[in-house]
């Protein structure tokens, strides 16, 4: 198998598999529903490795630890609420994603909105700050198939799956959220992008 046919399938399983844990509960802030200011979040997940990215901070709407693929399996992604996992593939081209299952932590990007700042914490404390410059809303035309087209519901574009890959995780240096959109009781009915683009010092 070559090295592309294995990224593509590593794709198309992220794309299409990962969102399908459910029975989790929805919750991203503490228990009385209100997010810790910056401070409080930040100096917690510190351990001192520069090359890590710890965790990821926009104000009112989430504030959550990062946590990574393990080496031998990069198709994991945390079932546990109140955190996200770096997609390690983005990670390869520069790029940092950001993955989470719509009925846990991923449920918070949906609140993300054009112009909002988002801080990225690396572990010896230093703070990458972007600004989200896109929402991409996505529905899966064939939502169990890893053959899917997808059809962008703000354009009506059509994209294949490795279109879609190219479009949210290539190019210049920038953060992507990613999740699943339900509708009609189909937990991986579509798929929510939220591009953020570095912020201009």
């Amino acid at each position: 198998m070559t090295t592309i046919t294995k990224k593509l399938n590593l794709l198309l399983f992220v794309l299409f598999s990962f969102f399908s844990t459910a029975g989790f509960s929805p919750i991203v802030s503490d228990t009385k529903g209100v997010l810790p200011n910056f401070w409080v979040f930040y100096n917690p997940i510190q351990n001192g490795d520069a090359s890590l990215v710890r965790g990821v901070y926009v104000q009112n709407v989430l504030a959550l630890p990062i946590v990574q693929q393990p080496a031998d399996n990069p198709y994991y992604v945390s079932n546990h609420d109140r955190e996200v996992t770096q997609f390690s593939t983005a990670a390869q081209y520069g790029n940092i994603g950001l993955l989470a299952h719509n009925n846990l932590s991923g449920k918070s990007f949906s609140q993300l909105a054009v112009g909002q700042e988002v801080n990225v914490m690396y572990g010896d404390g230093r703070v990458e700050k972007f600004i989200v410059s896109a929402v991409l809303h996505f529905q899966a035309l064939q939502p169990e198939s890893q053959q899917s087209f997808f059809l962008n519901l703000d354009t009506s574009e059509t994209l294949t799956a490795k279109e879609m890959f190219n479009r949210v995780y290539m190019g210049g240096h920038h953060l992507t959220f990613q999740t699943c959109i339900k509708a009609n009781g189909n937990m991986s009915w579509g798929r929510l992008f939220v591009v953020a683009t570095p912020k201009l010092q």
